[in-house]
């Protein structure tokens, strides 16, 4: 029960039903590892992500490098712990591409003179201790491909819609321009975690 809420909230603040049925449909995958309920994007669950103005730049600089923050360190370990090549090869493109992120990121905070801050109730750094946690235990093999993927299918919907409500809480032309600069790299990362989840079916 609290898993299927954490489900829910994690809908609710992305604030699309898009999200929500995903997760649904991803429930009896996810059981048994619990990956999609805890992708760290429910550190935004008490954020106000779906009360975007009252978003500050620095609560959205916060948010964005969080979420590369996880899905690199995720990717790390199905880089090496994914059995079949085309898992590790996009855990090896989550690494290099969300780290990628995280510097234009991070040097766009440092020239606005932007310090990152989180939002009030922000659970981000609880969150990925336990995503990490359960991607580290989890055995090795078709199941771990297999969650991994359908978290990332999950996890970058998430992610699109987060960067969708950003864009419109930033404040800074700039800002919003680095967002609209991700969101095709981040289509590209959902579009390829469905292909590879499509040949697992």
């Amino acid at each position: 029960m609290r898993m299927r809420s954490r489900r829910s909230g994690l809908a609710l603040v992305l604030g699309t039903a898009l999200v929500m049925s995903a997760c649904a449909k991803k429930e009896n995958a996810a059981t048994d590892t619990g990956m999609v309920a805890d992708t760290g994007m429910g550190a935004m669950a008490d954020t106000g992500m779906a009360a975007a103005p009252a978003l500050t730049d620095a609560n959205i600089v916060y948010i964005l490098d969080m979420a590369n923050h996880l899905d690199s360190m995720a990717g790390s370990v199905a880089a090496t712990k994914g059995t079949a090549a085309d898992v590790r090869d996009y855990g090896k493109m989550m690494m290099r591409d969300h780290h990628k992120l995280r510097v234009s990121g991070d040097s766009l905070a440092k020239k606005l003179a932007v310090t990152p801050e989180a939002p009030a109730g922000d659970t981000h750094g609880a969150d990925v201790q336990k995503t990490m946690s359960m991607l580290n235990s989890a055995a090795k093999g078709k199941d771990f491909d297999k969650a991994y993927i359908d978290n990332e299918v999950v996890y970058h919907q998430g992610v699109l819609q987060t960067a969708t409500t950003a864009m419109g809480a930033a404040q800074n032309p700039e800002l919003k321009n680095l967002i609209q600069k991700a969101a095709p790299l981040i289509q590209a990362h959902y579009d390829q975690a469905k292909a590879i989840q499509a040949k697992m079916q």
